[in-house]
Protein backbone atom coordinates (compact mmCIF):
# COMPACT_ATOMS: atom_id res chain seq x y z
CA UNK A 1 0.00 0.00 0.00
CA UNK A 2 1.21 3.47 -0.81
CA UNK A 3 3.62 2.64 -3.59
CA UNK A 4 3.86 4.79 -6.68
CA UNK A 5 2.96 1.90 -8.98
CA UNK A 6 -0.56 1.74 -7.56
CA UNK A 7 -0.98 5.48 -8.11
CA UNK A 8 0.29 5.16 -11.68
CA UNK A 9 -2.26 2.35 -12.24
CA UNK A 10 -5.15 4.49 -10.93
CA UNK A 11 -4.00 7.38 -13.17
CA UNK A 12 -3.99 5.05 -16.19
CA UNK A 13 -7.53 3.93 -15.36
CA UNK A 14 -8.85 7.49 -15.17
CA UNK A 15 -7.06 8.49 -18.37
CA UNK A 16 -8.77 5.50 -20.04
CA UNK A 17 -12.13 6.79 -18.80
CA UNK A 18 -12.66 4.09 -16.20
CA UNK A 19 -11.95 3.79 -12.50
CA UNK A 20 -13.28 5.74 -9.57
CA UNK A 21 -12.12 9.36 -9.19
CA UNK A 22 -12.40 9.08 -5.41
CA UNK A 23 -10.16 6.01 -5.45
CA UNK A 24 -7.62 7.96 -7.48
CA UNK A 25 -7.49 10.73 -4.88
CA UNK A 26 -7.33 8.11 -2.12
CA UNK A 27 -4.41 6.44 -3.88
CA UNK A 28 -2.57 9.77 -4.11
CA UNK A 29 -3.14 10.29 -0.39
CA UNK A 30 -1.60 6.85 0.37
CA UNK A 31 1.23 7.01 -2.17
CA UNK A 32 4.81 8.04 -1.57
CA UNK A 33 5.53 10.84 -4.04
CA UNK A 34 9.00 12.04 -5.03
CA UNK A 35 9.26 15.85 -5.23
CA UNK A 36 12.50 17.33 -6.58
CA UNK A 37 14.15 20.35 -5.00
CA UNK A 38 14.73 23.56 -6.89
CA UNK A 39 16.79 26.41 -5.44
CA UNK A 40 16.20 25.33 -1.86
CA UNK A 41 12.48 24.64 -2.21
CA UNK A 42 10.19 22.10 -3.78
CA UNK A 43 9.97 22.08 -7.58
CA UNK A 44 6.80 23.90 -8.63
CA UNK A 45 5.41 25.35 -11.82
CA UNK A 46 2.84 28.07 -12.42
CA UNK A 47 0.04 27.30 -14.88
CA UNK A 48 -3.49 28.61 -15.18
CA UNK A 49 -3.23 30.72 -12.05
CA UNK A 50 -2.31 27.66 -9.96
CA UNK A 51 1.03 26.79 -8.41
CA UNK A 52 1.64 23.07 -9.11
CA UNK A 53 3.93 20.95 -6.92
CA UNK A 54 5.56 18.49 -9.34
CA UNK A 55 5.61 14.96 -7.93
CA UNK A 56 6.62 11.61 -9.36
CA UNK A 57 5.53 8.04 -8.71
CA UNK A 58 9.07 6.63 -8.90
CA UNK A 59 12.66 7.46 -9.80
CA UNK A 60 12.12 6.44 -13.45
CA UNK A 61 9.36 9.04 -13.82
CA UNK A 62 11.59 11.63 -12.14
CA UNK A 63 14.43 10.69 -14.53
CA UNK A 64 12.14 11.28 -17.54
CA UNK A 65 11.37 14.71 -16.12
CA UNK A 66 15.10 15.40 -15.64
CA UNK A 67 15.73 14.45 -19.29
CA UNK A 68 13.00 16.83 -20.45
CA UNK A 69 14.41 19.62 -18.26
CA UNK A 70 17.86 19.06 -19.81
CA UNK A 71 16.34 19.75 -23.24
CA UNK A 72 14.81 22.99 -21.93
CA UNK A 73 17.73 24.08 -19.72
CA UNK A 74 20.55 23.17 -22.11
CA UNK A 75 23.43 20.72 -22.26
CA UNK A 76 24.86 21.65 -18.85
CA UNK A 77 21.69 20.42 -17.16
CA UNK A 78 22.24 16.83 -18.32
CA UNK A 79 24.72 16.17 -15.54
CA UNK A 80 22.67 17.90 -12.87
CA UNK A 81 22.14 15.83 -9.74
CA UNK A 82 18.45 15.81 -8.83
CA UNK A 83 17.80 15.85 -5.11
CA UNK A 84 14.28 15.09 -4.00
CA UNK A 85 12.13 14.59 -0.95
CA UNK A 86 9.65 11.78 -0.48
CA UNK A 87 6.23 12.80 0.77
CA UNK A 88 3.11 10.84 1.55
CA UNK A 89 0.48 12.32 -0.79
CA UNK A 90 -1.74 13.16 2.17
CA UNK A 91 1.00 15.35 3.60
CA UNK A 92 1.38 17.19 0.30
CA UNK A 93 -2.36 17.81 0.10
CA UNK A 94 -3.05 18.57 3.76
CA UNK A 95 0.10 20.42 4.85
CA UNK A 96 2.32 21.53 1.98
CA UNK A 97 -0.40 22.88 -0.32
CA UNK A 98 -2.11 24.98 2.40
CA UNK A 99 1.27 26.36 3.54
CA UNK A 100 1.96 27.73 0.06
CA UNK A 101 -0.49 30.59 0.56
CA UNK A 102 -1.64 30.59 -3.08
CA UNK A 103 -3.97 28.32 -5.05
CA UNK A 104 -1.89 25.16 -5.42
CA UNK A 105 -2.29 21.57 -6.51
CA UNK A 106 -0.20 18.52 -7.29
CA UNK A 107 0.94 17.57 -10.80
CA UNK A 108 2.02 13.93 -10.98
CA UNK A 109 4.43 12.55 -13.61
CA UNK A 110 4.39 15.71 -15.72
CA UNK A 111 6.96 14.36 -18.21
CA UNK A 112 4.71 11.42 -19.11
CA UNK A 113 2.18 12.69 -21.66
CA UNK A 114 0.07 9.54 -21.32
CA UNK A 115 0.60 9.05 -17.60
CA UNK A 116 0.34 12.47 -16.00
CA UNK A 117 -2.47 13.70 -13.78
CA UNK A 118 -3.33 17.02 -12.16
CA UNK A 119 -4.90 17.18 -8.71
CA UNK A 120 -6.28 20.74 -8.59
CA UNK A 121 -7.00 22.83 -5.50
CA UNK A 122 -10.68 21.92 -5.23
CA UNK A 123 -12.95 20.54 -2.51
CA UNK A 124 -12.44 16.81 -2.12
CA UNK A 125 -8.74 17.01 -3.00
CA UNK A 126 -7.26 19.76 -0.82
CA UNK A 127 -8.63 21.06 2.50
CA UNK A 128 -11.76 23.19 2.06
CA UNK A 129 -9.97 26.21 3.56
CA UNK A 130 -7.66 26.41 0.51
CA UNK A 131 -9.97 24.98 -2.16
CA UNK A 132 -10.71 27.52 -4.88
CA UNK A 133 -14.29 26.24 -5.21
CA UNK A 134 -15.17 26.11 -1.50
CA UNK A 135 -18.39 27.86 -0.73
CA UNK A 136 -19.42 28.34 -4.35
CA UNK A 137 -23.23 28.00 -4.31
CA UNK A 138 -24.74 25.53 -6.77
CA UNK A 139 -21.34 24.14 -7.70
CA UNK A 140 -21.48 20.40 -8.48
CA UNK A 141 -18.31 18.57 -7.56
CA UNK A 142 -17.38 15.45 -9.50
CA UNK A 143 -13.87 14.29 -8.70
Amino acid sequence: MGDGAALADRIAERRAGVGDPGALVGELRRALVLVPYDRGGLWTAEFGGVRWVCGFTDEAALARFAEERAVVDGAGAVERAWEYATFRGARLLDEVIPAMGVPAGVAVNVADPDGSMLFPPVVGIVPDAVAVDAGVPGEERDL
